[in-house]
């Protein structure tokens, strides 16, 4: 029995020993207390140093107050922007409208120009008039012709009502147009009017027209005369060209 007992523990199915070295609890505290604040320290380190590469801490500076910065100017930027959008919304606006404006001048001016030629050409008119004669009646005034190279006349003349009555009665006729010429080297006289037009004055009005030439004919005077309703001549005046 012994025997079986002394081989049982010299051989391989002998029970392990272990040999352990033994520490005080205060020694194995320390140690674990350095190892936590080792890690710690690390740990801390990496945080510093993430924060800096990720710039949430440039310069010292507080992440929240950079964001206030950058609200702020981007705020500013954007007060700058609707200022600069408003002057040129109010530029364009006055610049179409100085456009109009100007549009609007130019077409006056361009109104008063040919209201001022027709008004000099009246002028011019009524000077070439000479003074009405003594008596009452109907006269001829500033009778004035001039032929074009197609063979037209272009003609105006002035019918007055002569006297110094300011209300005298409606004078109702017409005035006729007779051509005087040559045809075929021939004298030629249009007994026709070649131009007529109904009349209805007061104290004057102004007629004016364009006549054709015949066919071969090369006017040289034309006859304008004045009738009454009843076909009487009241006045009579001949222009040479």
């Amino acid at each position: 029995m012994r025997w079986r007992l002394l081989r049982r523990r010299l051989s391989i199915s002998a029970p392990h020993m272990a040999v352990r070295s033994h520490l005080p609890w205060p020694l194995r505290w320390a140690v674990a207390a350095v190892m936590l604040g080792f890690s710690g320290a690390l740990a801390l380190w990496a945080f510093e140093v993430g924060r800096s590469i990720a710039g949430l801490n440039p310069g010292g500076r507080d992440a929240a107050v950079l964001v206030q910065d950058l609200r702020q100017q981007l705020a500013d930027a954007r007060m700058a922007r609707d200022r600069a959008q408003s002057i040129a919304n109010s530029a364009d606006s006055l610049l179409k409208t100085e456009r109009v404006t100007q549009q609007r001048l130019s077409e006056q001016v361009k109104a008063l120009e040919s209201e001022n030629l027709a008004l000099k050409d009246d002028l011019g008119f009524f000077e070439r008039l000479l003074p009405a004669s003594g008596g009452e009646g109907v006269s001829l005034r500033g009778v004035q012709g001039e032929l074009d190279g197609a063979g037209q006349l272009r003609f105006q003349l002035l019918v007055m009502q002569r006297g110094g009555s300011r209300n005298p009665p409606e004078f109702r006729g017409r005035v006729e147009l007779m051509l005087i010429g040559l045809k075929d080297g021939k004298p030629w006289f249009d007994t026709t009017a070649a131009w007529k037009q109904a009349l209805q004055l007061k104290q004057y009005v102004r007629v004016q027209g364009v006549v054709s030439a015949p066919p071969q004919v090369q006017i040289r005077q034309v006859q304008v005369r004045v009738l009454d309703e009843s076909g009487v001549l009241r006045s009579n005046e001949l222009l040479k060209l």
